[in-house]
C-alpha cells in the first residue's frame, strides 16, 4: 500500500497523519494462469488466478490453431505458461498479455 500524508487543517503546528491508501487495479499482481477454455470458435479464454479472464484470437497462436478441438482440451501448466499434449510449444503469459515494457504508460529514464 502507498503511504500519503494529510495535513489536518486549522492547526498552527499541524500533525502528520499517515493514511494507507489501497492501490486500485492489478498493479501488484503477478498474472498466473488458472484455466484455459475454448468456448467460442476462434477464441481462447485464459482465466487468471486473480479472477481476470483474457480472450484472445487463436489465430495469434499458430501452434494452437493447428491443434484439433479435441487436442485443445489436453493442456497443462508449464511454469507460468501453458502447453498442450500434442504440441511442443509453450505459450507464456507474456505472449498472451503482451510485453509490459512495450505498453507501459510510464517512461523509462
Amino acid at each position: 500500500m502507498d503511504k500519503i500524508q494529510i495535513r489536518q487543517a486549522g492547526k498552527s503546528s499541524y500533525n502528520k497523519k499517515i493514511v494507507m491508501k489501497k492501490i486500485e487495479g492489478f498493479w501488484n499482481n503477478v498474472p498466473t494462469i488458472k484455466n484455459v477454455q475454448f468456448k467460442e470458435k476462434g477464441k481462447m479464454q485464459i482465466d487468471l488466478a486473480d479472477k481476470r479472464s483474457i480472450i484472445v484470437p487463436v489465430s495469434a497462436f499458430p501452434s494452437i490453431k493447428k491443434l484439433s478441438t479435441k487436442d485443445r482440451k489436453h493442456w497443462y501448466l508449464l511454469g507460468n505458461g501453458i502447453t498442450f499434449e500434442h504440441s511442443n510449444e509453450v505459450i507464456h503469459i507474456e505472449q498472451i498479455l503482451g510485453n509490459f515494457q512495450n505498453y507501459s504508460h510510464e517512461q523509462q529514464l
